[in-house]
């Protein structure tokens, strides 16, 4: 009877592994069918195959010196106009060319915020805080661009 159990349950075993073979047999008959295996990516702009090159968006439009209302408090402002070569790195920031308490008068550019001016333990320095250095990671140019994802967002009453 032992024999019999041991030999029953080695021909399931051998019967599993034929079955999980048609399948791996099936996975190798779609890559045979789909030469070169480039398959698709669905992403919120559309269907991509992996392989093809996607032809680049238009450039958005940026609405010039286009005065942009807040739509939450705290909420950074916007940039009215176009930062397309504007170099923000540890080396250089452009933005401060024009947006610096030196030379915003002088541009007719709207000063940074006294709050760039002050460090994470509230003391206010001389010069920019390091943590604000770089505008872009707040601060992002309005374009003219259709939403990829429909939105219900509602101003606060106190800002409309």
């Amino acid at each position: 009877m032992k024999k019999i159990i041991m030999a029953w349950g080695a021909a399931s075993a051998l019967l599993i592994g034929a079955v999980q073979a048609e399948d791996a047999n099936d996975i190798y008959s779609q890559a045979t069918s789909n030469p070169g295996g480039i398959g698709g990516v669905a992403s919120l702009r559309g269907m991509s195959e992996i392989e093809t090159t996607r032809p680049a968006d238009d450039f958005k439009r940026f609405p010039k010196d286009h005065h942009l209302e807040s739509s939450y408090v705290y909420q950074p402002p916007l940039v009215p106009h176009t930062i397309r070569n504007y170099e923000v790195s540890l080396n250089a920031n452009k933005c401060l060319s024009c947006h610096s308490w030196k030379n915003a008068k002088e541009m007719g550019a709207t000063k940074i915020s006294v709050t760039h001016y002050v460090n994470r333990q509230e003391q206010v320095l001389s010069d920019m805080s390091p943590r604000r250095y770089f505008c872009l990671q707040c601060h992002v140019p309005q374009a003219d661009a259709k939403p990829l994802v429909d939105s219900t967002f509602q101003s606060v009453d106190s800002l409309r």
